[in-house]
């Protein structure tokens, strides 16, 4: 006899299309926990959502719960009998649940003796435990901007209309109780609201997904997203082109659709003469609508939409979206007629109006902070006059778009006006394609920046902005980061290592910092929070990104040593070099081959007192004080690494000095374990210091990668 099936759906006014997909994901991961905690673990777990409804269909799910055997903690020993007799509290233990004293287990818990009960517990029916737990994952889903509707609490994306709980054939008895009255789930789903009004009776829990088909709706997600791809491709290609499908619009207008129907429209071919991102930005930001392109990339004068509604009905869907299409581009039209009229120069005086922060000026005063912090730029790469001339005009630049009507109207475009504006106005290349790349990357996959000009002030206006917000207190906390900043410190990084700018990130944040407490009096320097908090985002791209180990991002990063940070950044380039050398010995099991010896003095040596910037054993050793032949040894290897270290540390080529360190290692293996072997903490002082700072000097020669204290065995 097949396992029985269980239908659960919530009918809705028309949900939010974020909600649906989220709400499926929410399921996706609570609906088979909290099946398996209650040992009803089903064959299969299918969920459905459609702009009305939210269904999850269990097929192959036991008929009830296995039995199973319960322990029960009662009282501790101590407190169960007094003088040899049973106390209250025992006594009442035992009467709860139905055991006798005899029947009680003593057992040793980490907070003493206790003693337990063992219950025989039958298995619940399905049809029991369901009703219940559908109601749990009803309530448990979360979201943004849910609702109250009548008098009740029960809050929602949206007022529910109607319930459906079916286990095979059976009607479950699940109420949802809200101040409005009760709800009562029945066998009734609810079809398409035009196609088809009228209310569908299933039979069975099932047959769920092939009556709502006929009742034209369906009700599985990626059935309709891959019904749209192929219903939009199979249009474009009627209008002699192909579609543009953005992955987010795809998503959005799947949740949006019961029934789909791909539409085309077309509007007036004059229009394509405003920028092609202009255009795209009004059909698919605006009015969710797919762009064709022709087979040269270029924009065709039409448009693919997808209808909820009457397929017989397109041509009516279609004019009525051409009249808003229409309407919008005229409007864009205008707006990039009337901005082009003046330079964008022009547009300059106007930030002076826009605020950037209540505490840090307007949008002018921010533009004037990332002009200076990219002539800084400018000066440590050492640029040619005409490349920090562009630098100066992109950077003064780089905001004046956001006062035009079209950035105004169309925020989304702020930048990608910027660059068409500068164009208009005869500026450089170079200018033009730094004002739009200075935002890039605008989101975790999006491109960096190409041009010196975009990287430039992009990490200046990034810096400006860590800067003056770190200055005036707002630090992220936790998960809140509302102006972004982890993002911001994360593109400076990315962009410096991607382009292999030779950047000083430390006395650019020292300079931007002691502008600002210049400018804002009796304000702390924020230079202290900003170094860390560039360590912690170092840390996690180092880890995320590149995929260096913990361990070795903890040895190159120094954890929390000071002068390691401040070389990090200092030289981000370095550090990121440095990581990925670790990592690659790591892997060809060549740190293996120092890392004992490497470790183990690191480890010794900092009980010494030797700094850590002594690498000249002439300078920390005496040898006349040397006992073994084996110091000699180390002392004499330390001198054929000093030149290897000091290239290495010029050049920052890695290779040849490891084969120089790794070298040494014999001796210092003599040292320690040898027939030659030495007590290093010796009890004359001075001979201990000596032995010491002999270890002392391999670590610090080894600190040129990083700490070898910080890396685990390999």
């Amino acid at each position: 006899m097949p396992r029985p099936t269980f239908l659960f759906e919530i009918g809705a006014e028309e949900l939010p299309a974020d909600f649906v997909h989220s709400a499926l994901e929410q399921w996706r991961e609570r609906i088979p926990r909290s099946l398996a905690e209650q040992s009803l673990e089903p064959e299969a777990v299918q969920l459905y959502g459609a702009p009305r409804r939210l269904a999850v269909l269990l097929t192959g799910l036991p008929e009830r719960q296995p039995d199973r055997e319960e322990e029960i903690k009662g009282p501790p020993l101590s407190a169960a009998y007094q003088n040899g007799e049973p106390t209250p509290a025992l006594l009442g233990f035992a009467k709860k649940q139905g055991a006798a004293l005899a029947a009680l287990e003593e057992r040793r818990t980490d907070k003493g003796v206790f003693l337990f009960a063992r219950k025989q517990l039958p298995g619940r029916a399905s049809a029991e435990l369901l009703p219940q737990l559908a109601l749990t994952w009803l309530q448990s889903l979360e979201g943004r901007r849910f609702m109250r509707w009548g008098d009740g609490e029960l809050r929602f994306p949206r007022p529910i209309r109607w319930l459906t709980a079916l286990l095979d054939d059976q009607v479950l008895p699940l109420e949802l109780v809200n101040g409005s009255g009760v709800l009562k789930a029945g066998r009734v789903s609810q079809g398409h609201r035009v196609l088809h009004p009228a209310p569908v009776n299933l039979a069975q829990a099932k047959d769920y997904a092939d009556a709502l088909e006929k009742a034209f709706v369906l009700v599985d997600p990626q059935r309709r997203r891959e019904l749209i791809q192929a219903q939009i491709q199979a249009k474009a290609r009627e209008l002699g082109g192909t579609a543009e499908i953005p992955p987010t619009l795809l998503a959005e207008v799947t949740q949006l659709a019961e029934y789909p129907t791909a539409v085309a429209g077309q509007f007036e071919a004059d229009f394509l003469r405003l920028p092609p991102e202009v255009i795209t930005t009004v059909m698919v930001t605006h009015q969710r609508y797919f762009p064709a392109r022709g087979g040269d990339g270029a924009l065709l004068p039409y448009f693919i939409t997808v209808s909820n509604g009457a397929p017989g009905q397109s041509k009516v869907i279609a004019e009525g979206n051409e009249r808003v299409i229409r309407a919008r581009l005229a409007d864009a039209s205008f707006f990039y007629q009337a901005d082009c009229d003046q330079p964008l120069e022009s547009y300059l005086p106007q930030l002076e109006t826009v605020t950037f922060q209540e505490e840090l000026g307007t949008m002018r005063d921010k533009v004037d902070r990332i002009m200076e912090l990219t002539q800084a730029i400018a000066e440590r790469l050492q640029l040619p006059e005409g490349q920090r001339n562009e630098l100066e005009s992109a950077a003064m630049l780089c905001k004046a778009d956001l006062v035009t009507q079209m950035v105004y109207e169309f925020p989304e475009l702020q930048g990608v006006m910027g660059q068409k504006y500068a164009e208009v106005s005869g500026e450089p290349l170079a200018v033009s394609q730094g004002i739009f790349e200075h935002y890039l990357p605008r989101h975790q996959d999006d491109d960096l920046p190409a041009s010196l000009t975009g990287q430039v002030v992009g990490i200046a206006d990034r810096l400006d902005t860590l800067i003056s917000i770190f200055g005036i207190g707002l630090l992220p906390t936790g998960s809140s980061d509302p102006f972004a900043l982890r993002r911001a410190a994360n593109a400076v990084i990315n962009i410096i290592w991607s382009a292999q700018l030779d950047l000083d990130l430390a006395q650019l944040l020292e300079r931007g910092c002691a502008d600002f407490v210049t400018a804002h009096p009796g304000r702390p320097s924020p230079l202290e929070n900003l170094t860390a908090f560039f360590c912690q985002r170092l840390q996690t791209l180092l880890q995320d990104e590149q995929g260096i180990d913990y361990d070795l991002v903890k040895a190159v990063l120094g954890d929390e040593d000071p002068a390691a940070q401040t070389r990090a950044l200092t030289d981000s380039l370095d550090l990121l070099k440095r990581a990925r050398f670790l990592q690659q010995i790591r892997q060809d099991n060549r740190l293996q081959q120092v890392y004992e010896t490497v470790n183990r003095s690191a480890r010794l040596g900092a009980k010494g007192a030797l700094s850590l910037t002594v690498l000249d054993p002439r300078e920390a050793i005496r040898p006349e004080l040397f006992e073994k032949t084996s110091e000699t040894q180390v002392y004499e290897a330390l001198l054929t690494l000093l030149p290897e270290t000091e290239s290495a540390r010029d050049s920052q080529n890695y290779e040849a000095w490891f084969a120089a360190l790794a070298a040494i290692t014999p001796a210092v293996a003599e040292f320690f374990d040898g027939a030659e072997s030495v007590l290093v903490m010796a009890e004359e002082e001075e001979i201990r210091t000596n032995r010491l700072n002999l270890l002392g000097l391999i670590r610090n020669h080894a600190r040129l990668l990083g700490d070898f204290g910080a890396i685990l065995k390999p």
